[in-house]
């Protein structure tokens, strides 16, 4: 499975942005997609994530209420609508798969996003 992420830029805080995930490759193994970030001088953690069949997704407390996943299985993409962006929010994106079940098998390359106050 390859992942390319896209989507991040320069907002302000309060804003919006969508980050998009293009799967492609052998995504009908997948299992799970998730959206990490890491910050400068910080470990990468995890933002959100949702089964690439059914309707169960899960979310950091950080994100919870602001961030929605969701995905487009015909179009092999999984999306991170980000609202009410806060400086803290400033990271590098990725996206991942699961395959295994048991960890994130494929990481995107990241895509920055860059919260102004």
């Amino acid at each position: 499975v390859q992942l390319q992420a896209s989507g991040g830029g320069l907002v302000q805080a309060g804003d919006s942005l969508r980050l998009s995930c293009a799967a492609s490759g052998r995504t009908s193994s997948t299992y799970l997609m998730g959206w990490f970030r890491q910050a400068p001088g910080k470990e990468r953690e995890f933002v959100s994530s949702i089964r690439w069949s059914g309707s169960s997704t899960y979310y950091s407390d950080s994100v919870k209420g602001r961030f929605t996943i969701s995905r487009d299985n015909a179009q092999n993409r999984v999306y991170l609508q980000m609202n009410s962006l806060k400086p803290e929010d400033t990271a590098v994106y990725y996206c991942a798969a699961s395959v295994t079940k048991t960890k994130y098998d494929y990481w995107g390359q990241g895509t920055q996003v860059t919260v102004s106050s």
